[in-house]
């Protein structure tokens, strides 16, 4: 997997992560507002079950997404200069916890969405309280992947140890991955065909 992200074009990615899910949208807005004009109350199962596709459709994207990261990350480690020390631990432990959280709340809302979930106020205010401190840590740990894979990439071009300032950018790019993974990609070509 990590080959196939590292070797991948950016339109090739551009279409996994955004064509496809944009696509997905299209049909999924274009069916809610059909079943809105059909029914005078569209709480039909046909309705909710949209519903229930788009967390899917969102632990798909969500892995294709964290897939790259964890492809620049780990697969460009061979390009790091001896002597550079890189937090690899640190990383990983940062980078499973928003995976799992993100799956956990999609699993969760399908559960809602579905009917199988607990909706009464008690256990949707204790929900509130454990999910908020997690999702904030799970933002923490997400922006500390994107730094950790900024770093890595502008370390492997610049072949020396690097501060913020040296890849601030591609941390932005990483950022804002619809517009830089035209940017960022065909460096991450260059970078793993030098081995």
């Amino acid at each position: 997997m990590i080959n196939f992200f590292l070797k991948a074009k950016h339109w090739q990615l551009f279409i996994i992560m955004l064509g496809i899910p944009l696509v997905f949208q299209a049909y999924f807005m274009f069916n809610m507002f059909a079943e809105f004009e059909r029914e005078s109350h569209p709480h039909t199962e046909e309705f909710m079950s949209i519903f229930t596709i788009f967390p899917i459709m969102m632990i798909l994207f969500t892995a294709v997404f964290f897939g790259w990261f964890w492809s620049i990350a780990i697969g460009l480690q061979k390009n790091i200069p001896q002597g550079v020390t890189m937090k690899i631990k640190k990383f990983k432990a940062f980078f499973f916890i928003p995976l799992i959280y993100i799956n956990f709340q999609m699993v969760y809302m399908t559960g809602v969405f579905s009917g199988m979930g607990i909706n009464d106020v008690a256990s949707s205010g204790w929900m509130v309280a454990i999910i908020l401190p997690l999702h904030l840590f799970s933002m923490f740990c997400i922006f500390y992947s994107m730094y950790f894979v900024a770093k890595t990439i502008k370390t492997a071009e610049l072949q020396r140890n690097t501060r913020f300032e040296d890849f601030a950018a591609e941390f932005f790019l990483l950022w804002f991955y619809f517009i830089g993974i035209w940017i960022i990609q065909p460096k991450v070509n260059r970078l793993d065909g030098k081995n």
